[in-house]
This record gives C-alpha cells, sequence and structure tokens, in this order.
C-alpha cells in the first residue's frame, strides 16, 4: 500500500479541519487508509483505484474502518458497490471505548464491551428485503427505522452496480437517501457525535470471496 508524505497528510488533515466552512472536502485520500482506523473484526480493508475495499474474512465478527475523529452535524454523500451475499453499513455518530461501560436507555440497559463499536448505522442490505438506507443501532437498540412500508426506497436499491447513499446529521435528526429516493427519517438524542466507520459484517464459516468497495466519500461539517 502506498503511503502519503507527511506533507500530503497534513494537507488532508487541513482539509477534514476546515469541513465546516460549509464546502464538502473528501474523507478519503483515494490512495490509502491515513486517517482511519480498524476496530472489531480483521477484514481486511485495502485502498485501491480511488476505493475502500472491505474483504469479509472468516471466523471474525463485524469489522469497522473508522475515521480517526468525531463529527457531530455533517452531510456525508459516497458511493457503494455491494456484494449479493454480504452485507455492510456506513456507522455514524458512533463510539467505542477504552473500557467496559454500561448504556442506559428508556427500555434497555446494555453492557457494553471495551472495544466494541457501536451508535447509529445505514444499512447495505443486499437481500431480498432490500432495506438500505434503513438506520439500525449497532450493538444497542436494534433496528430504529427499516423499510417495510417505503417501497419507493426498496425499489431504488441496485444489486451489483454502484448506489449513491446521503446521510445527513442534522441536530437529533438521521435522514437517508439511496440513489435520490428518501429512505429514513428518525429524530433520536441518544449520540450527537461520533466517529464514521464502513463495515463489513462476519460471515461465520463462509469461505467465499465477498467484498464491498467505497468511493467519493465526501463530508460537509455543518
Amino acid at each position: 500500500m502506498t503511503r502519503a508524505t507527511p506533507i500530503a497528510s497534513a494537507i488532508i488533515g487541513s482539509l477534514a479541519l476546515v469541513a465546516g466552512a460549509g464546502e464538502p472536502v473528501p474523507l478519503f485520500n483515494g490512495r490509502d487508509l491515513d486517517g482511519w482506523i480498524q476496530r472489531g473484526g480483521k477484514a481486511h480493508y485495502t485502498a485501491a483505484g480511488g476505493e475502500i475495499i472491505g474483504r469479509a474474512v472468516p471466523g471474525t465478527p463485524n469489522s469497522f474502518l473508522c475515521t480517526q475523529r468525531a463529527y457531530t452535524n455533517f452531510v456525508l454523500e459516497l458511493e457503494f458497490l455491494p456484494h449479493r451475499d454480504l452485507n455492510s453499513g456506513v456507522q455514524v455518530r458512533s463510539e467505542a471505548f477504552d473500557v467496559p461501560r454500561r448504556i442506559v436507555s428508556k427500555d434497555r440497559t446494555n453492557h457494553m464491551a471495551a472495544g466494541r463499536v457501536h451508535g447509529y448505522q445505514v444499512e447495505i442490505d443486499p437481500s431480498k428485503r432490500a432495506w438500505t438506507g434503513g438506520i439500525y443501532d449497532e450493538a444497542r437498540r436494534g433496528w430504529l427505522v427499516d423499510l417495510k412500508t417505503n417501497d419507493a426506497a426498496r425499489a431504488a436499491f441496485k444489486p451489483d452496480a454502484w448506489n449513491a447513499l446521503r446521510i445527513e446529521c442534522i441536530d437529533d435528526r438521521i435522514r437517508t437517501w439511496l440513489n435520490g429516493v428518501p429512505a429514513a427519517d428518525l429524530r433520536d438524542s441518544m449520540t450527537r457525535s461520533g466517529f464514521i466507520a464502513l463495515q463489513v459484517h462476519g460471515i461465520g464459516k463462509k469461505t467465499n470471496d465477498l467484498a464491498i468497495r467505497w468511493r467519493n466519500l465526501r463530508i460537509e461539517e455543518r
């Protein structure tokens, strides 16, 4: 993997810091994974051809490639190329603690293990139910907004092709669009800030070569 020079890395880091000026900036430099850190399982993440590629590894839990910094209010746009047999997602306002911690919500208590990624996930679901763009609360409360009644969003998903995803996190509201079609609209104040992450779901003992690709990741802080 080609590493960015110190000067190039500094420039990229500076762009991320000024994202609040109202202009979208790249979240991925297109060359390597500087600015990202892997948590959870051991899926294989690489950067090539302007894409981030997440390849599943058998016998490992959900894996997450996470931004090194947190984001609060923002608009994130990206494209992804799914695999029909690989569930995935984009974490927003997510967290992982260095030590075990208890998280209490209205109707349940979660005992979060050290290092466990948790928080809002915008689903990438290539299965027949087609809930891509729905919002799942990873490791906490489960589904917050599914797409059972949103036929238009379910129909917008394109298998075996690049899809465009837009995610808006503003104050207590999270909204998503899939290929320009409104998918989920959630008001929830449990977490207002956290990292962004690209998930590769665990595949158990499967040995298939399963991978998902992301490109054109751009973020505008508000």
